[in-house]
């Protein structure tokens, strides 16, 4: 089901809580959301559909990836600034990235995976994990 995107900046600022196996609906509900938007979209996390979760989905090339739980276990040193937009939120916002990541998260049916991104994925999974924390980019 394809959700609205919420513009409130109160709900925004709750850090969101650890998944369940009891929140795969949330998955797919932001998936579809993020197919829905995905000409102008590169990622979501749950409590931008109104759910203060750790579920982020990103477009991994043409498919969506959902990561529940997401950790970066590791980085790189190598960092670079640039300017993100976000749906919940008008205009762009200047912020720093690891140019690499390595993430440990659980996947849809809740096995545990682990990947190395680099590039726009590796951004939009970084922006999306700020909403968790409550920080509006």
């Amino acid at each position: 089901m394809t959700s609205p995107i919420l513009h409130d900046p109160v709900f925004l600022s709750i850090p969101s809580r650890p998944a369940t196996k009891d929140d795969f609906p949330i998955a797919r509900d932001l998936v579809d959301t993020l197919v829905a938007h995905a000409d102008h979209c590169a990622g979501l996390a749950a409590n931008m559909i109104g759910e203060s979760v750790c579920i982020l989905a990103v477009m991994d090339g043409a498919r969506p990836l959902v990561m529940m739980n997401p950790e970066i276990v590791k980085h790189s040193a190598k960092t670079y600034r640039t300017e993100e937009g976000c749906l919940s939120l008008a205009g762009v916002r200047p912020v720093e990235r690891y140019a690499s990541i390595t993430v440990r998260w659980r996947d849809e049916h809740f096995r545990k995976q682990r990947g190395t991104f680099s590039g726009l994925v590796a951004e939009a999974i970084q922006h999306e994990m700020d909403h968790f924390a409550g920080r509006l980019i």
